[in-house]
């Protein structure tokens, strides 16, 4: 394995380490005030899945292995089958202080290994004592028994989790509109985080009305009725009460809600989880947590008790250096701002050679070693965010190889488009989704040999990695000629969820999308690869922090393919500046296919569209002034259509003028401008003006959709 591997194993390690010590703190101290937050459990979990899975990318068992029990650990404590104690915070501790031995061993030499029984049977003892799980009293609720019954383990466990905390308990029925529901389901669950927990989003019956989605939402709050009716300021939205107050009156006295019997917690609430590693345990437990590793500079040597050494050395893991991607946007800014700087010189020396000045030629001189000066430095910030996806799918060609050897399965990988360029923060946080499709390839796409034989495919699978740059977004495709996903398949596991009614008519792309349910899993055993749920809810949510999409297509017998389709938030890019109703906008040049003049006798209109013939192929127009809603003056000059377009996608926007090309720097508009549709970000140009920078395959899915397309 090269060394650039192992310092990209040991550096993303180490975050994940250092984030994983600071959660388990602070898991500690809200199990002592007797508050735990189940989303940072669950992200706890998460995160110890991603070095499992780091780990056993690069090979490393003994880590893979002692991360799987961690994982397994913190699974049992999320169903709530082991109490959260003072023992097994400890364990804890104590366990990814081992995997943190590991790692750091790995740093000096990486086949260095170390016993790890000693943590499994601390574990094995955990999971073995855990208390019996008592029935749920769920008698007592005022709910319908056909809801509980789609409930799944995780959500039974935390409805059973609001009752012994006495929080009121809710049953919220609501209905949106079909053009809003995503945007204001976000917006009631935030809401009714705010004040208790959300428990399950199941979907609504008797909806009659098909402009409408309508959904039920049982929650834990610890507020009463009437506070929340005033909290929650929506139609067609109705509170059934669940458990715990019968009135909704602002005036009305409300019974304190009641308080189901519980075993008594091992966790003493008065002793502090700093005070209980202090204090002096029986071997094998290690007094040390990640936090006290990282100021050890040589591997962790485990005497036959399990106990640690500490040298007292304040190294890191590696020499890497990680900067804040926010760093690098305010160098990309200054380099910028550089560019509009030598722009406005280079115009002051033109005009002090027309005047004939002694001094105008050293001038000249000065602007062109100034303007090479300042292209070297672009070009190094450029390729300090800029690396090449092969970076990304070299590592996914590992954990191919090794996957493939435990499943007893022969897999070859085709890359094509590894030269491609992405921003640095997206390929880091692409990493983790890109595994979890590539494992559900092999684990539950690739055939057996044995069984691709007798279909009469050939006896090793492929799996594709293909990257491509469309426009201003790069797409990244995951291919596989396995067995592909059976849409009937998920439709009995989604009802069996509760996640769909057995009458809702769903076509294949809405029952593709119920894989990134958090929790499901056609799976029904464990194993180290899948079978938790997890692994297609980690996707989307990466991918939607990057702003991006996720798309997919199957066919049984034949394979699939997960398409990912990533922007380029911030760079410097050659830009066509356009103007529209006296407002100037910019296009990126490498969504720009042609330019031409609109002439009379061009346009035509099919079914209330506007579009022209080029070549003898129809091209839809876009108006920028009437998808803004732009006001000015009409333009009665000569007008031109700007042909964009990326892969087969073609699309005409129209503009009053074209103002010539320019270099610029995209801004992003920040998260409180998201929502704006077909906006990139913004730039600036030499004047001191500042314009927007237009999103081509936004406006391009516009147009799709208005055609009734799938969208881009």
């Amino acid at each position: 394995m090269s060394d650039q591997a192992i310092d990209d194993f040991l550096a993303e390690s180490e975050e994940l380490l250092d984030k994983l010590n600071q959660d388990l703190a602070e898991l500690g101290d809200g199990a002592a005030s007797g508050q735990v937050n189940p989303d940072l459990l669950n992200g706890i979990f998460r995160d110890a899945h991603s070095i499992k899975g780091l780990s056993g990318m690069f090979g490393f068992d003994d880590v893979a292995e002692l991360s799987h029990h961690l994982e397994n650990l913190l699974d049992h404590l999320r169903m709530g089958k082991v109490d959260l104690s003072e023992d097994l915070l400890t364990c804890l501790f104590d366990t990814l202080a081992g995997v943190a031995g590991l790692i750091r061993g790995k740093a000096d030499d990486p086949e260095f290994t170390q016993d790890v029984s000693a943590y499994l049977s601390r574990i094995e003892q955990l999971l073995t004592s855990s208390p019996d799980a008592s029935d749920y009293p769920f008698s007592e609720l005022n709910i319908d028994p056909a809801l509980l019954d789609v409930l799944t383990e995780y959500e039974e466990h935390r409805l059973h989790e609001n009752l012994k905390q006495g929080k009121y308990l809710y049953l919220i029925k609501v209905a949106f509109s079909l053009m809003t529901f995503d945007t204001e389901l976000v917006d009631l669950t935030e809401m009714l985080k705010g004040c208790g927990e959300v428990i399950s989003t199941l979907p609504g019956v008797d909806n009659d009305n098909p402009e409408m989605l309508t959904f039920q939402i049982l929650c834990g709050a610890d507020v009463k009725t009437a506070e929340l009716k005033s909290l929650l300021n929506f139609e067609n939205l109705a509170i059934d009460v669940v458990f715990g107050c019968a009135g909704a009156g602002a005036e009305e006295s409300e019974p304190e809600p009641k308080t189901f019997p519980v075993a008594a917690s091992k966790f003493d609430g008065e002793q502090s989880l700093r005070a209980s590693s202090s204090a002096e345990v029986p071997a094998p437990i290690i007094e040390k947590t990640v936090a006290d590793l990282k100021l050890q500079g040589e591997p962790r040597k485990l005497t036959e008790a399990g106990a640690g050494n500490d040298d007292g050395s304040a190294r890191s893991f590696t020499s890497t250096v990680r900067v804040d991607i926010s760093k690098l946007d305010y160098l990309m800014t200054i380099v910028g701002e550089l560019a509009l700087a030598k722009g406005l010189i280079a115009q002051l020396c033109n005009e002090v050679l027309t005047a004939g000045l002694p001094v105008a030629r050293d001038l000249e001189k000065a602007v062109h070693a100034l303007e090479r000066r300042l292209n070297d430095l672009q070009a190094g910030v450029m390729d300090v965010r800029m690396v090449p996806v092969r970076q990304l799918f070299d590592k996914m060609n590992r954990i191919i190889r090794r996957m493939a050897q435990e499943l007893g399965k022969k897999v070859k990988l085709n890359i094509q488009g590894g030269d491609t360029e992405l921003d640095k923060l997206i390929v880091e946080d692409l990493a983790d989704p890109l595994m979890h499709i590539i494992r559900n390839a092999l684990d539950h796409g690739i055939e057996p040999p044995s069984e691709r034989l007798k279909i009469g495919k050939p006896e090793s699978g492929t799996i594709s990695l293909i990257a491509s740059q469309k426009g201003n977004h790069v797409v990244i495709e995951v291919r596989d000629d396995g067995k592909g996903i059976d849409p009937e398949v998920l439709r009995t596991k989604g009802i069996e969820m509760g996640l769909i009614s057995a009458d809702m008519h769903l076509n294949r792309q809405d029952l593709f999308g119920l894989l990134f349910h958090p929790g499901f899993s056609t799976r029904e055993e464990v194993s180290e690869y899948s079978g938790r749920g997890v692994g297609m809810d980690v996707v989307k949510s990466n991918i939607s922090a990057l702003s991006g999409m996720i798309d997919m297509s199957s066919e049984v017998g034949k394979g699939t393919v997960m398409s990912l389709t990533l922007p380029i938030t911030l760079a410097i890019i050659k830009a066509l500046v356009v103007r529209v109703k006296g407002i100037d906008y910019a296009i990126p040049l490498n969504s720009v296919l042609e330019t031409l003049m609109l002439e009379p006798g061009m346009l035509q209109t099919i079914e209330g569209r506007e579009v022209m013939e080029l070549r003898q192929q129809t091209l839809s127009l876009l108006r920028i002034d009437r998808l803004f809603s732009l006001q000015g003056r009409e333009d009665t000059g000569n007008q031109f259509v700007v042909v964009v377009g990326f892969a087969d996608k073609r699309m005409g926007i129209v503009v009053d003028e074209l103002r010539g090309q320019q270099d610029v720097v995209i801004k992003s508009l920040g998260k409180a401008l998201d929502f704006v549709k077909g906006i990139a970000g913004a730039a600036d140009l030499g004047n001191q003006k500042t314009i927007l920078v237009l999103d081509v395959s936004d406006l391009m899915g516009e147009i799709l959709q208005r055609e009734g397309g799938l969208g881009v």
